[in-house]
């Protein structure tokens, strides 16, 4: 497993200039034959942000604070938490199906298909670039400049990209033979965004939330991100002062990774005979 793994990382750094070029076409060609072009990659995120902003502060009036301290506008704790969510959420979904839509390009015998979920990974790279420049501009207009925390959102989203990286290699190597898990994973998505607190804050939940439950909300991968980019943008809180989350967080993706890519290679050689 760990030889198989290795094997992966020397084709991406071998193939990364490719890797890069892929990357760019893919996300040129996503949205090809529509007026607005790429442009469509970034609408879909901010008009959600914007409902869930209207239906939570709005209509609901849910409020955020800094460590229990001043009210933060909403809107502002709530991108800081859904934006690493739409970099996980559009990894994922694409990457599920990337063997499925290059399906000409495993049939070729001589095209290395391992760096096939790089690529899509990379390609959703562009976009949570954007958002994250979006998130610093917003806490800006709003009287919170960046400061040396803010650095920790590369090191989160280091650790979201790895995350989604691993899976993608599983999802997209049983999805070639058992098709259904495009659609489980667009429900398991669906599930998560509410699973993981992103609209809601986990600590104002304790008193009404199981103390099991509460454990199982904290063991999704996900509510270390999400926290994180918090921490990083809003608590000021380095990822080194939750040494038992990190440590479980970092262990949880390499074993991820180390399935998703060993998965992969068992299955790779029926790839072509089955698309």
């Amino acid at each position: 497993m760990n030889q198989t793994s290795g094997n992966i990382i020397t084709e991406i750094i071998k193939n990364r200039q490719l890797i890069q070029s892929l990357a760019k076409n893919d996300f040129k060609t996503k949205f090809a034959g529509s007026y607005l072009g790429t442009i469509w990659a970034f609408v879909q995120p901010v008009i959600t942000v914007l409902i869930y902003w209207f239906v939570f502060d709005k209509a609901i009036g849910m409020r955020a604070s800094i460590r229990g301290e001043l009210p933060l506008p909403y809107v502002l704790w709530l991108v800081a938490g859904i934006v690493p969510w739409f970099f996980f959420s559009d990894c994922i979904s694409a990457g599920t199906s990337v063997l499925v839509e290059y399906n000409y390009l495993v049939k070729k015998v001589v095209f290395n298909i391992d760096i096939l979920p790089v690529v899509k990974v990379f390609s959703s790279i562009f976009v949570h670039v954007f958002f994250v420049v979006v998130t610093v501009c917003l806490f800006l207009l709003y009287g919170y400049p960046p400061d040396f925390y803010v650095i920790q959102a590369v090191y989160y989203s280091m650790g979201v990209l790895l995350l989604a990286l691993g899976m993608s290699y599983l999802t997209s190597a049983v999805s070639v033979f058992f098709p259904d898990v495009r659609q489980i994973v667009n429900i398991a998505l669906q599930i998560g965004v509410w699973a993981t607190p992103i609209m809601w804050n986990l600590d104002d939940m304790k008193a009404n939330i199981p103390g099991f439950a509460l454990v199982l909300l904290k063991c999704n991968p996900l509510y270390y991100i999400v926290t994180g980019y918090r921490e990083a943008f809003i608590d000021k809180v380095w990822f080194w002062e939750h040494p038992g989350l990190t440590i479980y967080f970092w262990v949880f993706t390499l074993l991820v990774c180390f399935l998703g890519v060993g998965v992969f290679q068992r299955l790779k050689i029926h790839f072509a005979d089955v698309l």
